[in-house]
């Protein structure tokens, strides 16, 4: 059999979808990169958004018309697989498999009944499982809980993954050795809500460390770089951001959802903290991490919020000075409290107000990256960019990084890399010696010379 995943939505779904990916291959497929090419066809599906799942809809409306020339399996997983929105979809494009978020280890149980399979429970195996570390991957994720116990109003998260389950640190320190032994030199530690990793349906469980001295034997373990996501405020304690400053290989990188700077925009959410109690975190990271890089998710429109609501977040925005943040509209969601109960505004107004915010994004993001030209950055270069000769990356602090091939350093690793020019989304630079001098530059072609010494310019 020749399989293909194809995958949508977050961080957490790419770690599902390696973790899938290793049980198909246990199976005996073939893992191939093109949907023309393979028998099965897994879908890893988002429901946070809308628009996510308007993709799910096109692709999954192409693969049932290939479905009925050559006797394709569909398959679909992820949190839109857990809805009855999902199920929906699934039944009209004739999804053969559905694995939720769950029951990510049905997929052996599911192709060889030869009939449709759903599996939709939260099964506990899952949370001990380790899947084997990925080839030639100097970055890995490392998921550390799964599950949410918070209820935000706009959020599908708790439906359609469950209460929070924290994994022990035995799992999480073994699967952590296994990626060190397979070359990974950076890991990112996954979670829902990954500050709240041992406090499961709100209470601490015995055995099982707080965040901060889960970072701390993470830091042990001799990985060179250590970074995580997604926080919740609600459950951000000082002692995370002093066993951060405190922990050599933990990143500089802090990414802090506000979601809103009005008081009674976050009461609506259900969001659990305050604008002042936010700005109290930003204060203690800056406390023992001064030069530390900032990042955050803004929902903009939500409903019911007025011009001044929204001017709040503006200004939230300025009094942080944020490196980064991902925004978005508000998108209504079956099955959340906001959906039921709160009338959504008028698109145009969600979408006027969302370019106002990435106006300011791009000041401050522009700002935060210019104040690094001159500077030598740590570097992890994964492999090559898009235009030849060059190599991309990211900085500790998450900032993407594009550097020319050099004498010595012309493939993956991480590098120290001078900055010489900035925009709002991009760092450019030169990779640098011991010595901080820059190392020679590999000869490149030309755009018109690659042309000519193209195989294909040949023809």
């Amino acid at each position: 059999m020749k399989a293909t995943v194809i995958t949508y939505g977050c961080q957490m779904n790419e770690y599902d979808t390696h973790l899938v990916e290793s049980q198909l291959v246990s199976l005996g497929a073939d893992l191939v990169d093109s949907i023309d090419e393979a028998d099965f066809v897994l879908v890893n599906t988002c429901a946070v958004r809308g628009k996510p799942v308007d993709k799910v809809r096109s692709l999954l409306g192409n693969l049932r018309q290939q479905k009925a020339k050559r006797g394709l399996v569909i398959g679909m997983m992820g949190c839109l697989a857990q809805l009855e929105e999902g199920q929906q979809i699934a039944r009209k494009f004739e999804v053969d498999v559905l694995l939720g978020p769950g029951s990510l280890l049905d997929i052996g149980a599911a192709l060889e009944s030869n009939t449709r399979f759903w599996g939709l429970q939260f099964k506990d195996e899952l949370h001990d499982h380790i899947p084997p570390a990925p080839v030639g991957k100097l970055q890995a994720h490392l998921t550390i809980m799964r599950g949410c116990d918070h209820h935000c109003t706009y959020c599908i998260v708790p439906t359609t993954r469950g209460p929070q389950v924290s994994r022990t640190p035995d799992s999480v320190l073994r699967e952590l050795d296994g990626l060190l032994t397979a070359g990974v030199r950076e890991v990112t530690l996954l979670g829902q809500n990954v500050n709240a990793y041992g406090i499961d349906q709100g209470a601490r469980i015995a055995g099982i460390p707080s965040f901060a001295e889960l970072l701390r034997q993470v830091g042990q373990s001799g990985v060179e770089r250590i970074k995580f996501t997604t926080s919740h405020p609600m459950n951000f304690t000082e002692d995370v951001a002093v066993a951060m400053a405190e922990t050599p290989a933990v990143c500089e990188f802090v990414h802090l959802p506000v979601q809103s700077g009005s008081n009674s925009v976050l009461r609506r959410m259900a969001r659990e903290y305050t604008r002042e109690k936010y700005l109290e975190h930003i204060a203690q990271i800056r406390r023992h991490m001064p030069g530390a890089v900032l990042a955050t998710d803004i929902i903009v429109g939500f409903p019911g919020e007025t011009e001044g609501e929204f001017q709040q977040t503006l200004d939230l925005y300025d009094e942080v000075g944020y490196d980064s943040a991902y925004m978005f509209i508000y998108s209504a969601r079956p099955g959340t409290p906001s959906y039921r109960h709160f009338a959504d505004l008028p698109r145009e107004l969600k979408t006027e107000r969302l370019q106002r915010l990435i106006v300011k994004q791009k000041e401050w993001s522009q700002s935060r990256n210019a104040a690094k030209v001159g500077t030598v950055q740590n570097v992890l270069l994964r492999g090559d960019a898009h235009e030849a000769g060059f190599l991309e990356g990211h900085s500790r602090g998450n900032h993407p990084v594009v550097v020319p091939k050099a004498l010595g350093a012309d493939r993956a690793g991480i590098y120290g890399v001078k900055i010489a020019h900035a925009t709002p989304h991009m760092l450019y630079g030169q990779i640098v010696g011991p010595d901080g001098e820059a190392l020679p530059e590999l000869p490149r072609l030309a755009p018109e010379a690659a042309a000519v010494s193209s195989p294909l310019a040949m023809i």
